[in-house]
């Protein structure tokens, strides 16, 4: 049986999860606060847990796999999930030694992600060096972009620092392509969590999408700002310093601090004018910026919501599906409030859909298929064993 071990690091954590080649999950798990008062869960269980880094913590989850009748030895590969590709790192890949560098280039653009993706990757590499490790990268699905969809307005020596527009969610978005019951010639994709974002797709490619140089760009988020003017960043700067001016664009922003709370159902039930605010903020610029992914595409044929936000908040989707009536979308009141797969109303010029994320299944789909493409033979197993 093939199992696919994979790996979500972040800055403090590592979410796992194990697959078979029937993509149905073994196990899950997570190291969190590491370096700090760690805990580790798997299957549900918490206990606590000494995790100063993250080589700890990847030892931890490995152990905690054993545990479970899950043994390094058994698994077949571990796929990871990597914030930033840069502009050269566009598809699913096996990790070498140049990609490792590769990965490491791009540690600039994403400061606070790649780092983590990567001490994972280095980790596994020497606790488990006959395991063969790959990576899908957030930023590739947006990588066929125009030139005029991801060129800032700015001097080519500007440029050259790698400032363009990059997107992201990147996995999230081909993950739904794939799940879609049929793939629409144009379709808007909301991807609504804390971190949210939306994306033009013309025939299953990315041709614009609202983040950009970093995951800040675009809607309002749970803590993070969202679109906001060069010179009033440049203000804050002075005011506040780089670093703090930083923190408070992407940790104290949005939401949290438009209503009080970065979570949409705590304020769904705060009931307080702020939080009312914050909420009709977010679908304000969810359906201003469906506009402008709308207008790339040309028009539209079908949207899809995903995330957290996305799969369970029916009155976010019914207010920007609302504000999004002119294209001649007409919704189904009952099947968004039960959360149905299918939104819109019998005669509907636009097909609505709800589609649960699945990335972590989708990365060990990737990376399955890059075994096969390598000829089926990864360390001594073939992809049929």
């Amino acid at each position: 049986m093939q199992r696919v071990l994979v790996v979500n690091a972040g800055s403090s954590s590592v979410k796992f999860a194990l697959f078979d080649e029937a993509f149905v999950e073994m196990v899950s798990g997570s190291a969190t606060e590491i370096g700090g008062k760690s805990q580790l869960s798997v299957g549900g269980v918490k206990s606590p847990a000494d995790l100063p880094d993250h080589r700890a913590a990847i030892a931890a989850c490995l152990e905690a796999l054993a545990e479970a009748g899950h043994p390094v030895g058994s698994l077949t590969a571990a796929a990871h999930r990597v914030v930033h590709g840069g502009a050269g790192l566009t598809e699913p890949c096996r990790v070498t030694p140049e990609i490792d560098a590769a990965i490491a280039a791009c540690i600039p653009l994403a400061p606070l992600h790649n780092p983590a993706n990567l001490a994972a990757i280095r980790a596994l590499g020497t606790l488990a060096p006959d395991l063969p490790q790959y990576a899908s990268f957030d930023t590739g699905f947006h990588a066929g972009q125009p030139e005029v969809a991801i060129r800032y307005a700015i001097p080519a020596e500007a440029e050259a620092l790698g400032i363009r527009r990059y997107g992201f969610h990147g996995i999230s978005y081909d993950s739904l392509v794939h799940r879609l019951p049929k793939v629409p010639h144009r379709l808007l994709a909301l991807h609504l969590g804390n971190g949210a974002s939306l994306c033009a797709i013309v025939n299953g490619r990315s041709v614009a999408t609202t983040m950009g140089y970093s995951p800040l760009e675009g809607l309002t988020m749970g803590t993070r700002s969202g679109g906001i003017d060069g010179n009033a960043v440049l203000r804050l700067a002075e005011v506040y310093g780089i670093e703090a001016a930083g923190k408070l664009l992407n940790s104290q922003s949005g939401l949290k601090a438009l209503g009080g709370a970065s979570d949409m159902r705590a304020l769904s039930q705060a009931g307080t004018p702020e939080a009312d605010f914050a909420r009709a903020h977010f679908i304000y610029w969810a359906v201003r910026h469906s506009g402008s992914m709308i207008a790339a595409m040309g028009g539209i044929d079908a949207l899809a919501f995903t995330g957290g936000i996305g799969e369970n908040d029916a009155e976010v989707r019914a207010g920007i599906m609302a504000g999004l009536s002119f294209t001649g979308l007409r919704v189904n009141i009952g099947a968004n409030r039960e959360n149905r797969e299918k939104l819109e109303e019998t005669g509907s010029s636009v097909a609505a859909w709800i589609i649960p994320a699945t990335e972590e299944i989708h990365i060990a789909r990737q990376a399955l298929a890059l075994m096969r493409i390598e000829g089926g033979k990864t360390d001594g197993r073939t992809a049929k064993d």
